[in-house]
């Protein structure tokens, strides 16, 4: 006998799917020298007192985009216009809310230095949590939030080869050395800071130096930057280059 196709599937299976809609936040900053992210302890159920992602439902006549501004400035008290926001996946897996069927769409946002968290309507607090301590530990978060943070860091580790972002998460100025140490924290390795100096100096519009310099707690001044124009890095900052390559 053939598989079933579309229209000669069970009846139950042909059944129109009623859904609810919500925005999940993967919310990173660094702080205190490694790569954080914003958790809400829920305080209802299902999943009470487990740790999650900051997230809500889709209220009427509200787009998706700016359902996630709001979740974010209901969070951490940010317009999402001081820092990134972009959508990071769609997640639609039937069985994923115990509520029934809901579909969540996440949201990638970073900045530097961003504040301490005030918990939501059904969280009982938030708090920032090392990314590499809540990923070592499979299944902690709710519903299929560690899924969604693993999508976020990796999304985040990728955009460094690719395009400036990183720069989103320093100052509006920084040091070269500040900058590289965005890309030890998010990528977890050490860099060359000749090689890295002379790579990102290199790239028309990545950085553009204020003419000012800076003293650290040891050695000499620094350069002072901000984020030059361009959003794209040509040749990109591939990890796996920048890592071992001394030319």
């Amino acid at each position: 006998m053939a598989p079933a196709g579309p229209d000669t599937a069970p009846r139950a299976d042909r059944r129109r799917a009623t859904l609810q809609v919500t925005v999940d936040l993967v919310i990173m900053t660094i702080r205190h020298g490694a790569l954080h992210v914003l958790l809400v302890e829920r305080g209802n159920e299902p999943h009470r007192g487990r740790l999650a992602l900051p997230g809500g439902f889709l209220r009427d006549r509200e787009s998706l985009r700016d359902a996630a501004r709001r979740e974010l400035l209901e969070e951490t008290g940010l317009d999402a216009d001081r820092l990134h926001l972009e959508q990071l996946g769609t997640y639609s897996e039937p069985d994923r809310d115990p509520r029934g069927r809901v579909v969540t769409v996440a949201y990638l946002a970073i900045a530097p230095s961003l504040p301490a968290p005030v918990a939501g309507t059904d969280a009982r607090n938030a708090r920032w949590e090392p990314v590499d301590v809540v990923t070592a530990t499979p299944a902690q978060l709710a519903f299929d939030h560690d899924e969604i943070l693993l999508a976020g860091l990796e999304r985040v580790r990728g955009k460094l080869e690719y395009t400036t972002l990183a720069t989103a998460l320093c100052g509006e100025t920084f040091t070269i050395g500040e900058l590289r140490r965005v890309y030890e924290t998010v990528w977890g390795v050490p860099l060359d800071p000749r090689n890295f100096n002379r790579k990102v100096t290199g790239t028309e519009g990545f950085v553009v130096p204020t003419g000012q310099k800076r003293q650290p707690a040891t050695g000499r001044p620094a350069a002072v930057y901000r984020c030059g124009p361009a959003t794209a890095l040509y040749p990109p900052m591939l990890r796996a280059r920048i890592t071992t390559d001394s030319d």
